[in-house]
Parts: C-alpha cells; structure tokens; sequence
C-alpha cells in the first residue's frame, strides 16, 4: 500500500488533522508530495503544523519537496525533519522499492535545481530507469505538467522527466502544488492520450493546506476532478498491476477508483 497527498500542514487549516486520521486507518508506507509545512516550510512550522498530524505517521512516510518547504535555506529544516527518509541534502531526489515496484521521488522545484535534460538530477533518474529490473514504477514531485488548474497552471519545465518515465515505460506520476484532486489518463509527454504507453497522472494536492478550483478550460485527458474535500489517494501495488481509491472523510459525496496494468 501507499497512501499519501500534497500540501499538508497548515496551521489555519483543520484539513491536516481530517487526511490524518484518514491516514491512522490505511496500513503502508505514506507518500508527500511536497508543501509539507505551511508558509515557509520553517522549523517551527514542521513541528506546529505539520507534526501534531501527519508526524505521527513519520517512521513510514517517504516525502516529497515542495517550493513552499524550499523556502527556509534551500529547504534546510525539512532535511532536518524527515532526515535520512528525504534523500540526500541539498538535492531531494532518492529512490525506494515496495513490493517489486521501482518507486522514484524528484524536486520539481526547478527556480532553484536544474530540471534540465542535462541535469544531474535527469542523469541521475536516466541511470535509475535503466538499471531497474522492477516491472512496474512510480514517480512522484510537486509540480504537475498537466493540470486544469487555475492557480497553478501546466509547469513544463518538468517535462524532460515526463519523457523519460514515458521513454522507459513507467506507469504513474503523482504531483500536488494545485489544491485538489485531478486524475488524467495515460498520456503522453506532449499531452497525446496514449492508452498503451502513456503516464497516468495524478494530483492530490489534498492533504490540508486549503483547497482551490479548477480553470474554464479543463486540459486534454482530464477523467476526474474535484476541489471540495480534503483527501489522500491509496494505491495498492501489485506485480503487474495497480489499483487506485481517493479516500475523503465521512460525508464526501466524491469518488474515484480504478484498476491499471504495468507497461
């Protein structure tokens, strides 16, 4: 199982504590996708707004950084939070496996790490596709490249990752940065609906910190969308395939599940 969402903890926000909870009953290893700690991703914002809810689940979450956490010395106190679970220093990126599946963490925060095809961090993903034997894999950073958000629009300056996840067969993305929920359907790089190669994407930027709405214009692709409750999304991993629950509190009239193959 890995259960988690993006844009967390908020201390202006009671949205935290209900994902939270939602947490204490899904068994598995728990997912960010980064804006851990809200506004500045402080010290004392990790330990007010973050820690009394999602801290409890700390020993099994593997995170995510995001642009607001990178906001204190180059994301320094989130380094100093999650510790060796966060990867390398300075960087953000690491890699894990669970139960055969490749699991692959990255920093879209590309104002302030090189993003580009030629970066360490790409050459570094590159290697890892390659050298993987894992039949089926997970890629996970902040910033989505397809969204029908109006806040936040389509960053394509993570799209040199997109095409070496779809160059190298992986199944999922999963982004946050937007405050809601969105799941597309396997796509290419280019946005092009490719029902046997393509990337599935999701955004969960549901974990708490506020919720916003999505543009007139709903991108290409785009199979479910909602922006009124918090939730996390769960997906159970399997050998060669996956099944996938957005899970909301008591009284949410949305859903969304389903079931997908390994490439």
């Amino acid at each position: 199982m890995l259960v988690g969402a993006g844009d967390i903890g908020s201390c202006l926000s009671d949205g935290d504590e209900a994902t939270a909870k939602l947490l204490d009953r899904i068994p598995g290893t728990v997912f960010t996708l980064g804006d851990n700690a809200y506004v500045a991703g402080t010290a004392e914002q990790f330990q007010k707004c973050y820690e009394p809810y999602w801290g409890r689940h700390k020993d099994r979450t593997r995170p995510v950084i995001g642009n607001h956490d990178m906001r204190t010395d180059n994301g320094a106190p989130y380094y100093e939070y999650f510790g060796e679970s966060a990867g390398e220093k300075d960087k953000g990126w690491y890699s894990y496996e669970l139960n055969g599946w490749q699991v692959l963490v990255l920093n879209s925060t590309c104002d302030l790490i090189d993003c580009e095809e030629d970066s360490e961090q790409a050459d570094w993903l590159r290697e890892e596709l390659e050298d993987s034997d894992a039949k089926c894999t997970v890629a996970m950073w902040h910033h989505p490249l397809f969204t029908s958000g109006w806040k936040h629009g389509s960053d394509p300056r993570v799209k040199p990752f997109f095409q070496l996840l779809y160059d190298h067969g992986v199944e999922l993305v999963l982004n946050g940065h937007n405050h809601h929920y969105e799941r597309f359907a396997p796509q290419t790089p280019d946005g092009e609906l490719d029902k046997e190669k393509g990337v599935r994407q999701f955004t969960v930027g549901t974990g708490g910190g506020g919720l916003n709405g999505f543009s007139k214009d709903i991108a290409a692709n785009s199979r479910a969308r909602d922006f009124e409750t918090f939730g996390v999304l769960k997906l159970s991993l399997y050998q060669d395939f996956y099944t996938w629950k957005f899970v909301t509190p008591a009284g949410s009239t949305f859903q969304d599940q389903g079931v997908g193959t390994c490439h």
